[in-house]
């Protein structure tokens, strides 16, 4: 992925061991919260680290990973394999990457410039790649779905993965919002009470598992979500590429 600049901030991949250092320290205060954490396992040594940084002054604002797979047949390798049977999507042809560890310093949630850096970043790797397909896990924060009962209604309703791709139950717990919940969603607390880039995959077409997985270990809920390219409404394609 090529470095660039959307506003104040700086997107480029981490090069040395000094960005790696501070990639998993961030992470480590995110999922961890625990600022004297580095939050890593063994996916890291075969993904790209990209930092999104302050340009004026270099403070590491957010951070995620990308996993490139060459297609479906490589996706028993992903990190979201540990949580999802995804034997579904070993048909899926072209290649895919699958991004996680998404953080923002709890600081600057609230700024939303950051969420269209990375888009900027993640639309820069997709198309010098050739990328068909972008999924990984979305996460809620929390293990209690109880107060995510609109945001899983909603996504039962208008957001559920095209059956031929839907991941199948692997992990001991689970939520099975699809087949458990008949409730009609509040629009507006559904998508208030989901993360902001679950928010940006839906709105790009991106669709979601039937459950949800409890992840004790980051203390999460999440959902496994997919983003197929070609899928991409026109007028969105032609937006995120202009933010680039």
């Amino acid at each position: 992925m090529k470095a660039l600049t959307k506003g104040r901030y700086l997107v480029r991949l981490a090069d040395s061991e000094a960005d790696l250092a501070a990639v998993l320290a961030l992470r480590g205060l995110c999922f961890r919260g625990d600022a004297g954490a580095r939050d890593e396992d063994g996916f890291d040594p075969r993904c790209l680290q990209v930092m999104i940084e302050d340009a004026r002054s270099g403070r590491l604002c957010c951070t995620f990973r990308l996993l490139p797979l060459s297609g479906g047949a490589e996706i028993g390798a992903s990190y979201s394999a540990q949580y999802y049977d995804v034997t579904p999507l070993e048909g899926f042809e072209g290649p895919m990457v699958e991004m996680g560890r998404f953080c923002i310093h709890p600081d600057l949630q609230g700024d939303p410039h950051i969420l269209r850096a990375a888009w900027a970043g993640m639309t820069t790797h997709v198309d010098e790649y050739g990328v068909e397909l972008l999924f990984g896990c979305s996460s809620f924060k929390g293990t209690e779905a109880e107060a995510y009962m609109d945001a899983f209604a909603l996504l039962r309703e208008r957001h559920l993965a095209p059956r031929r791709w839907l991941p199948r139950v692997k992990a001991p717990q689970v939520f099975r919002f699809a087949k458990l919940l008949r409730r009609k969603p509040d629009p507006r607390r559904a998508f208030l009470g989901m993360p902001p880039l679950l928010r940006s995959y839906l709105m790009l077409g991106g669709w979601v598992s039937d459950h949800a997985v409890v992840d004790a270990d980051l203390g999460t809920l999440h959902v496994f979500t997919g983003l197929e390219i070609r899928a991409v409404p026109p007028a969105r394609a032609k937006a995120l590429r202009a933010t680039v």
